[in-house]
């Protein structure tokens, strides 16, 4: 068996493929509270945009069909956002801006306090504040 050193990592980016990027980019910005960070065009249309909130990054690329249509977005993927305020705040926010939580918040064993929701294409998220 070979050592090497652990891979020592800073940050974590995704890109999530959605049907409606206005859509999810309205469920970003205007329901959970992320801004906008640029736009990206290609050929004079919007395909992409990237949003962030503190240190966290994604960007919303607008799915070409190229893999169909119809294919399943969102499925088997969670995104863990530890964050600064108040996690009772941030869901009545989602809630009072049309947003569904699939839980309510929540105190975790480990010292957390959660709440899921999940976007417009079903991608799942967890946003937890310490509660240490």
């Amino acid at each position: 068996m070979t050592t090497s050193v652990p891979l020592s990592g800073r940050s974590l980016q995704a890109a999530l493929t959605v049907k409606d990027l206005d859509k999810s980019l309205a469920w970003y910005v205007d329901v959970v509270g992320f801004a906008i960070d640029r736009k990206i065009d290609r050929g004079g249309a919007l395909r992409a945009v990237a949003v962030r909130a503190g240190d966290v990054r994604l960007l919303l690329n607008l799915d070409d069909g190229a893999k169909g249509w119809n294919r399943a977005k969102g499925e088997g993927i969670s995104l863990q956002i530890a964050v600064a305020q108040d996690v009772d705040a941030l869901a009545r926010r989602i809630k009072e801006r049309g947003g569904v939580l699939l839980t309510e918040p929540t105190d975790m064993p480990w010292g957390a306090r959660i709440i899921r929701a999940a976007d417009p294409d079903g991608f799942r998220l967890t946003f937890s504040a310490s509660t240490a």
